[in-house]
């Protein structure tokens, strides 16, 4: 760390820093005030800065130097040893630590997977200004042929995931190296349409009358409240309400961590259906001494793939329906509540959703399947409103089929 330093013969302030390995030693004209003293250390602090970035000029602070001869910019550019900004590796380093402050756990993490495993090692030697819109296509090209160890090739969602944090860095980069971002108009790969495969209420009752009686209540829960695997696997049981009648999610379980949920939308009051109601009463009977509502035999959260694995994929398959991700249990919830009439701005508060955009455009088209009425209803208001004039002569037949077709509905 440079300093700031009196010479003992003349009493002026003088730097004291190093820079490429070497001790530089540059005096001022300046006296050993307190007030120089400040005013030269956030200049000290400057050049530590830009040492740390790469960026350092030493002709430029120091012209009249006889080390600016050998450590200028142009000096080190003739001899090959200087670079306008640093390597992407470095940048990034000073990146990562500014902005983990601002992140939760598992946001680190998967940055940090993102940094070590694509970026870096394709991207890092290189120099944040001398990067190109064609290196970008091309690293994001080559992650395109990337497969796991199942064969499968990232996905769209995935690949966006990776490339965020390299457009974070470089338009970073670009505001403080003063060089304009290589970013700029490259657009996110579409993602496909979520995946959304709701189960029918028939259904839903199958899965719950035949599953282990100990996850019994566990399903209900998940299938009538829309409630995300880390909502439910981090509920406690401070966060259930049974005077109100109301779930109160504020936190979530994230690789094993309970957090807060990540937006202001996502952190709500969920009401009880009387299916709810019943299954969180007899859950309490288990594990009302424990602090999480739903948890293993020694009280801790329950692991989500190994209860995916053994409990949730050997059902579906027991029962003969099709496999799909407990996620579903979510989606489920949200067709229910539309096809049964429900408010949607109450189901997108019951969802964690801010607005009800997301709700018609995951969810509206799967209402029809579900209830088969796709446009009775506005059928039904244009007969009540047709003037008695208008209407066809009443014909027996036709009121006999008529009455058997609402009896039928009924």
């Amino acid at each position: 760390m440079g300093k700031i330093v009196a010479r003992k013969e003349t009493g002026k302030l003088c730097f004291d820093f190093r820079y490429l390995g070497k001790r530089c030693r540059e005096q001022t004209t300046l006296d050993d005030t307190p007030a120089n003293r400040r005013k030269l250390m956030k200049i000290m602090e400057k050049i530590e800065a830009e040492i740390t970035l790469d960026s350092f000029d030493y002709g430029r602070y120091f012209p009249n130097s006889p080390r600016a001869e050998t450590l200028s910019k142009r000096a080190l550019k003739r001899q090959g040893g200087y670079r306008e900004t640093p390597l992407l590796g470095e940048f990034a380093e000073t990146w990562f630590a500014e902005k983990e402050i601002e992140w939760r756990n598992s946001q680190i993490r998967t940055v940090r997977s993102s940094l070590d495993r694509h970026i870096l090692p394709q991207l890092g030697e290189k120099e944040v200004g001398s990067i190109t819109r064609a290196d970008i296509l091309e690293f994001r090209s080559s992650l395109a042929k990337v497969t796991s160890r199942s064969g499968k090739k990232l996905s769209a969602s995935r690949l966006n995931h990776i490339m965020t944090p390299l457009r974070m860095m470089l338009n970073e980069a670009a505001d403080r190296f003063e060089f304009s971002s290589p970013y700029r108009g490259i657009k996110s790969l579409r993602v496909p349409r979520t995946d959304v495969q709701p189960f029918t209420l028939e259904e839903v009752w199958r899965i719950i009358d035949n599953v282990r009686p100990d996850f019994r209540n566990y399903y209900t829960v998940r299938f009538f409240t829309g409630m995300r695997t880390g909502e439910i696997d981090g509920l406690p049981w401070a966060n259930v309400d049974f005077s109100r009648r109301q779930i109160l999610v504020k936190e979530s379980l994230v690789h094993g961590e309970v957090v807060a949920t990540k937006t202001d939308g996502s952190s709500r009051a969920i009401d009880m259906s009387e299916p709810v109601y019943q299954a969180l009463r007899a859950q309490q009977q288990v594990t009302g001494d424990q602090r999480l509502v739903f948890c293993n035999r020694v009280g801790n959260a329950l692991d989500h793939q190994n209860v995916t694995k053994r409990i949730w994929y050997p059902l579906l398959d027991a029962l003969e329906l099709s496999r799909r991700r407990p996620y579903q249990t979510r989606h489920t919830a949200a067709t229910l509540w539309l096809a049964a009439g429900e408010n949607p701005e109450w189901i997108a508060r019951q969802m964690g959703h801010t607005t009800t955009e997301m709700l018609f455009r995951v969810y509206s088209r799967y209402v029809p399947n579900l209830t088969r009425q796709d446009g009775s209803a506005f059928e039904k208001m244009l007969r009540q409103q047709v003037p008695q004039s208008s209407q066809a002569p009443e014909d027996p037949e036709t009121e006999c089929v008529v009455a058997e077709e609402v009896s039928h509905a009924r």
